[in-house]
């Protein structure tokens, strides 16, 4: 790995600019995503041959994946169950995703004004006629700085004002958007529990497959 790659690799982390996908992972340059960049990331990919069998061994599968998904629609983030967070998160895992670092007010769900375009260009993709008829998780998570129901509450309220936003501000349809909080438990960087990357909202696409390569 050069110095010159991994000065950039930190330089975007830093900015906290980084989308990840399903596929792999990719870092963009600044903090500046535009909707166009977001639908690239969120939108579902062919099934690679592999998966296709996959499925049709188990025709059920996706019949139970779509039940699980039907279940979350209109339902508020604080009444998910543990369970239910764990199984949106092994879900998530296996589908197209994208990681926004929002700034918020100090112990506040209201999304600072220099994050508001972030959060409009998101509203513009998820308007995009190519992810119509998805359902996107909205997931909020933050630093481990505080007690765990204090950051649990908290990455919950966030989840909820973004998707609050969105349906305000875009007509995207409160049922097409789950939110679930984690609080501190999933740290993007666990070397670095306080650092800013930490503190960031992931959206993801449920009703797309894991990329094929």
């Amino acid at each position: 790995m050069t110095s010159r790659f991994k000065t950039s690799c930190i330089a975007a982390i830093t900015l906290g600019a980084a989308f990840s996908m399903t596929a792999g992972l990719a870092l963009a340059a600044d903090d500046n995503l535009s909707a166009d960049q977001i639908v690239n990331a969120l939108q579902a990919k062919p099934l690679s041959r592999s998966l296709s069998v996959d499925n049709r061994a188990d025709p059920t599968a996706q019949a139970r994946e779509d039940s699980f998904i039907n279940s979350l629609r209109n339902r508020q983030s604080r009444s998910l169950s543990l369970g239910e967070r764990e199984q949106i998160a092994d879900l998530s895992a296996t589908k197209r995703k994208i990681d926004f670092e929002i700034q918020f007010d100090y112990n506040s769900a209201k999304v600072r004004s220099a994050s508001l375009p972030m959060v409009q260009e998101l509203g513009k993709a998820l308007s995009d006629p190519a992810l119509k008829g998805s359902t996107f998780v909205i997931a909020g998570y933050t630093d481990a700085v505080g007690g765990d129901s204090f950051n649990q509450n908290l990455s919950e309220r966030r989840a909820d004002a973004i998707k609050q936003y969105l349906t305000e501000k875009y007509g995207i349809a409160g049922s097409n958007l789950v939110t679930v909080g984690y609080g501190k438990t999933r740290l993007k960087d666990p070397s670095e529990p306080t650092a800013p990357i930490n503190r960031r909202v992931q959206v993801v696409n449920l009703n797309s497959q894991t990329a094929s390569k």
